[in-house]
């Protein structure tokens, strides 16, 4: 499987070395505050684009939608993205669910109102690639699938429902409304009839909130397909954990529990977590996972770039901007920030199940400073894609679903890894 794209991975190379040129004079522009830094962030959005497989893929607007009041956070209708199965593909469906972070309060949740990450009217068409791609030689196992993405516009992981909409903001909370909405317009265009199904969150992204989606809803996902479908849920740098700050606070917590109260979210959290414990604590999968009925793979960054920026060293915790460096690059990190850092990596290990004789539970968890692995074509399979034990992202995800093999990879400490690309300080992911 892995021999079979020697073009691709000389065009990979190429793409990876004309990319990594870019990042390093985009690097250099941004420290000396050159001129040419506009320039230079242009080209390297441009090549960045590069490497996607297929065309554009025209978009579904559920206007129907907006009468049952499912809508973004501006009122508009729901939308998602739908690239129909083939050959041997034809009845099996991977449903990915877009990233794009939280608002907590109605500031923040009015500056996403007017953007693609609160309105329809600003999303566009989307390129499909990596878990997503159609090429069978760069995606082996789902190429030909009925691919889905259905568009995050609420700020709430798919999990609000407020009835009541402020005139004064118009701002509604109904991320829940609109997941079902969208699940029941694809049961209606053959999902119900699905094989095989797999459930996830993938993407090159600055937050995967759609990571956590994959969690919070997968075992309802299960329930709304056949008793016969194969049904599989992957999450893609959502496992965020309970983790304090370097300060102490507990500040990821609280920022989750601003978002549960704004957006009335406790409802719609899995129940087998809020019938335990406090609603607000079933934001994070570690709560969640272990009461979980459908089998679940976790594909994370064992340093997610994303939680050390904002759980582990947030602006708030970090007043003397020590760890702005540290943050943008891991080979700038001090000798005590590694130690915390490798400290942090101890504490993910710990709150992820453990590993075990079944299959259910798969992971592959690397030793990369990334957030989002598999939406990527240079990360999902290309030369150079990380791999742990020789093994790539996508053929640890295949062997997991297709019960090839128990997939329960967890990498050495950094910077054990090689193949890892450490690429978080382009600062420039979508």
């Amino acid at each position: 499987m892995l021999t079979s794209f020697s073009k691709q991975k000389k065009k990979s190379l190429h793409y990876q070395k004309v990319r990594e040129w870019a990042r390093i004079c985009l690097m250099f522009a941004a420290k000396l505050r050159s001129w040419a830094y506009p320039l230079i962030y242009a080209f390297y959005l441009l090549i960045s684009l590069v490497q996607v497989d297929g065309a554009n893929v025209d978009m579904t607007i559920l206007t129907g939608a907006v009468a049952k009041g499912a809508v973004c956070l501006d009122g508009s209708p729901p939308a998602y993205h739908f690239s129909p199965g083939s050959g041997s593909g034809v009845n099996n469906w991977l449903v990915h669910m877009e990233g794009g972070g939280w608002c907590r309060g109605t500031q923040e949740c009015l500056a996403r109102r007017d953007t693609h990450r609160g309105s329809s009217k600003y999303m566009k068409p989307l390129s499909f690639s990596g878990i997503l791609g159609n090429e069978k030689s760069s995606n082996p196992d789902f190429y030909n699938w009925n691919r889905v993405k259905i568009r995050y516009c609420d700020g709430s992981s798919f999990t609000g429902d407020i009835e009541t909409v402020d005139l004064a903001t118009n701002l509604h909370y109904r991320g829940a409304r609109v997941w079902l909405a969208v699940i029941e317009d694809l049961l209606a265009k053959g999902m119900n009839k699905a094989e095989k199904c797999l459930y996830l969150s993938a993407g090159r992204c600055t937050v995967a909130a759609g990571g956590l989606a994959s969690i919070l809803h997968c075992d309802k996902f299960r329930d709304l397909l056949p008793a016969s479908t194969k049904v599989k849920c992957l999450s893609d740098a959502g496992y965020f954990i309970n983790a304090k700050d370097v300060s102490g606070n507990d500040s990821i917590r609280t920022f989750y529990q601003d978002v549960v109260t704004t957006h009335g979210s406790a409802k719609n959290l899995p129940s087998s977590c809020t019938s335990r414990i406090s609603p607000n604590l079933c934001f994070f999968p570690q709560y969640v996972v272990p009461e979980m009925r459908t089998p679940l793979f976790i594909l994370n960054a064992a340093y997610d770039a994303w939680q050390i920026k904002n759980i582990l060293a947030p602006s708030a915790a970090d007043p003397f901007n020590t760890w702005d460096e540290c943050k943008l690059n891991i080979k700038r990190c001090s000798s005590s920030q590694l130690v915390t850092m490798q400290d942090f990596r101890s504490e993910f290990l710990s709150a992820i199940p453990r590993q075990g004789k079944s299959s259910s539970t798969g992971m592959f968890i690397d030793s990369c400073y990334a957030h989002c692995q598999s939406g990527s074509q240079d990360t999902w399979l290309a030369a150079g894609s990380p791999v742990i034990e020789k093994i790539p992202i996508a053929k640890a995800v295949g062997d997991w679903y297709f019960d090839r093999d128990i997939v329960q990879k967890i990498d050495c400490p950094y910077p054990c890894n090689p193949s890892c690309h450490n690429r978080e300080d382009d600062s420039v992911q979508d």
